[in-house]
């Protein structure tokens, strides 16, 4: 039987279930009051206050470029913290977009220099700063409760990857005060890839945002979730994934129940890494992954050996031995057990 320790996870029987039912017309009512009440929930998850949201057919990193094409652009200047891969991508879009960026270097699983981030933002007064909450590369939890303070302080608009931490950690938008924030379905919310969701807050309401790409312009996005529909084609059995997952967090009574979760599974297994020597080298560890530096080499044996030997994956990192697994999804805690000592009898295989 496989097992995935890599996003999304293991899916809940209920939510996988319904990738094989016929695929239902979206341009219809119905679809349109799933489209309307899945954006409901996600507000209220993420406690936006008159918020709305876009749900993209698309990656997180289009999501992501889609806040570089209508919003980041519309400043003289960013200002980027890139503390490894997906922090380095929002350097990537503002070069391929050429958009004036600061390049914030922060060291591969430390976290921030928060004082020093501080004067150089009121140095270099950029217009917007982005940042991960999580830096998935590393599982670096960064404080966006300080960089939203350091953020209003300057006058700086704060947009926000939450790909990773959205329903691990406990977040409020409202509380840091970011402008935008962005997510993925295969995430927290543990249902197949596909959908993104940008959040957006209520100060952005009547905002000029510009028109530099056909398909994420968000005006035109807007526009038609109105009435709950997307301008183009939707991955509509992927919507009925989310809709499903989010009335069940919402049963939950939000999102508590599931952050508590994630939390237990990530203790369970750092207490068998720590078991077995491995360092967990992330300064300011985010429980949504752990992080882990084996003795494995470059030719990955610890990642073929789990899947040829027991069809489980977790993600390889970077650099060699390095390592990390999701707390996303079904995990019981002898199965992660299980998992660590399968990856130690690879490592000295």
């Amino acid at each position: 039987m496989m097992h995935s320790y890599a996003f999304p996870g293991d899916l809940a029987p209920e939510i996988a279930a319904i990738g094989s039912e016929p695929i239902p017309y979206m341009r219809t009512q119905e679809f349109s009051d799933i489209v309307l009440e899945s954006e409901r929930i996600l507000l209220k998850l993420i406690h936006c206050t008159g918020g709305r949201t876009i749900i993209y057919t698309g990656s997180g990193t289009g999501a992501m470029s889609a806040i570089v094409e209508n919003y980041v652009s519309t400043f003289s200047k960013a200002f980027v913290i890139d503390g490894g891969s997906f922090g380095h991508r929002w350097a990537s879009l503002c070069e391929y977009y050429d958009v004036p960026f600061v390049h914030f270097q922060v060291p591969f699983c430390k976290d921030i220099d928060y004082d020093a981030l501080e004067a150089r933002v009121a140095e270099e007064k950029p217009g917007v700063l982005l940042c991960q909450h999580d830096e998935t590369s590393s599982g670096v939890l960064f404080d966006v409760k300080r960089i939203g303070a350091i953020c209003k302080a300057h006058g700086v608009s704060f947009v926000l990857d939450i790909i990773s931490s959205f329903l691990a950690e406990p977040f409020s938008m409202d509380e840091v005060g970011a402008d935008i924030c962005v997510t993925s379905t295969q995430k927290g919310l543990n249902v197949p890839p596909g959908l993104s969701v940008l959040f957006f807050s209520k100060r952005l309401e009547g905002y000029k945002f510009a028109h530099r790409g056909y398909y994420w312009d968000f005006d035109d996005n807007f526009s038609n979730l109105k009435r709950g529909q997307t301008p183009f084609s939707p991955a509509t059995i992927i919507f009925l994934q989310l809709h499903a997952r989010l009335k069940q967090l919402e049963a939950q009574g939000g999102e508590s129940q599931n952050i508590a979760e994630v939390h237990h599974r990530a203790e369970v297994f750092r207490n068998e890494c720590r078991k077995y020597g491995w360092e967990m080298p992330a300064e300011s560890p985010s429980f949504a992954i752990t992080a882990i530096q084996t003795g494995d080499t470059e030719k990955r044996k610890i990642f073929r050996g789990l899947i040829e030997k027991y069809q489980t994956f977790i993600m390889p990192g970077g650099i060699p031995g390095h390592y990390r697994i999701s707390h996303m999804g079904l995990q019981s805690d002898e199965e992660l057990k299980q998992l660590a000592a399968r990856i130690k009898e690879f490592e000295i295989d």
